[in-house]
């Protein structure tokens, strides 16, 4: 793997450490697409270092159970603008 990528996919995974950001909203940082730092964060990052792998993924299981959460209130949010 080229030092380049190892050394984007690490400053991904400190980057959603930091500051707990989902993939949607680093792509916009990182000018990369979803699908590139899913397969960085899911992959890569294993074989790179497996200690922030851990941490990456607990920050990811935040946001699964959250989830179901933030879109009722995306939608109650949609349905108050409308009325």
């Amino acid at each position: 793997m080229k030092e380049m990528i190892k050394k984007r996919v690490v400053e991904e995974a400190n980057i959603i450490i930091n500051t707990k950001l989902t993939i949607r909203e680093l792509t916009k940082i990182m000018g990369v697409s979803k699908s590139t730092i899913h397969n960085d964060m899911q992959t890569r990052l294993k074989n790179i270092n497996n200690e922030l792998y851990n941490k990456v993924q607990a920050v990811f299981n935040e946001h699964i159970k959250l989830r179901h959460y933030l879109g009722g209130l995306a939608t109650q949010k949609k349905y108050k603008k409308v009325l």
